[in-house]
């Protein structure tokens, strides 16, 4: 008896939780759809505020910017995460042990406080105009620890008598990566891209200390709109981003469900 009421509150603290978590995505979602101009109360459907935000050249301006950020951000931080992933795995002592601390300080640092870091970087060590340069850089730097991450897990569930084998019948090492480990982490390096590329398009508080005047992406652009009110293109374009953020999330870890699950 005392076993069933304890899951009965667990399965309501649980549904609570959950319920705090969605539900405000849901309405989002749900008052993109409403036609009023305010979000006070539900007037009836329309799709007019996708079509709205289609011709809004400052919404598209920034949309670009964002796609172009990270698409080119998630190309390098997936190169050299996946070689910082390889590299911590079959080089975990010696002059490489250090790597692991480097790769993934980013990762565990407060987005806060690597944004107000590489700010200061930017401006008083390189003397750098903040821009499009310097939101890329910002974005590889705090991609590459969740690429050489999943890759790492990756390669740490493959079976060393694999490589062992391309030794032993005269592979050389060029030989060995080309032909069995690179097919082998195919997936998490794709898992790792698309994880990349979700995290570089939809940050904010990074991107807020290292844009600059001038220069302005999708979530800094949505932050703008929303300063005055919520209106119902704020949340078509949210309801967007969550749609295709979450679906590359999906999709990643459809590529490579060990991973992602050992990165949770």
């Amino acid at each position: 008896m005392r076993r069933t009421k304890r899951s009965l509150w667990l399965w309501a603290a649980a549904l609570a939780v959950y319920a705090f978590l969605y539900v405000p995505l849901a309405v989002v979602v749900l008052f993109s759809f409403n036609d009023s101009l305010l979000n006070a109360e539900w007037i009836g459907f329309t799709t007019r505020w996708y079509a709205l935000l289609f011709d809004d050249e400052a919404m598209l301006g920034a949309a670009a910017n964002s796609l172009l950020i990270a698409l080119i951000a998630s190309a390098l931080a997936t190169l050299l995460g996946t070689l910082a992933g390889i590299a911590m795995q079959r080089w975990p002592v010696g002059v490489l042990r250090c790597l692991p601390l480097l790769v993934l300080a980013p990762v565990a640092m407060p987005e806060i406080l690597l944004g107000v870091s590489l700010l200061l970087f930017f401006r008083q060590v390189l003397d750098l105009t903040l821009g499009l340069i310097s939101i890329l850089i910002a974005h590889v730097t705090f991609s590459i620890g969740f690429v050489a991450i999943i890759v790492r897990v990756r390669l740490a569930g493959l079976d060393e008598s694999i490589f062992d084998a391309a030794r032993d019948l005269g592979a050389r090492p060029w030989q060995t990566f080309r032909h069995i480990t690179l097919p082998l982490i195919r997936p998490a390096i794709l898992a790792g891209f698309l994880m990349s590329f979700t995290l570089s398009i939809d940050d904010f508080v990074i991107t807020f200390f290292v844009a600059g005047v001038g220069v302005t992406t999708l979530p800094l652009q949505i932050y703008s709109m929303i300063k005055v009110a919520v209106t119902p293109e704020v949340n078509a374009v949210s309801t967007l981003l969550m749609a295709l953020t979450l679906s590359l999330i999906a999709l990643a870890s459809k590529l490579a469900p060990d991973a992602l699950k050992a990165r949770a």
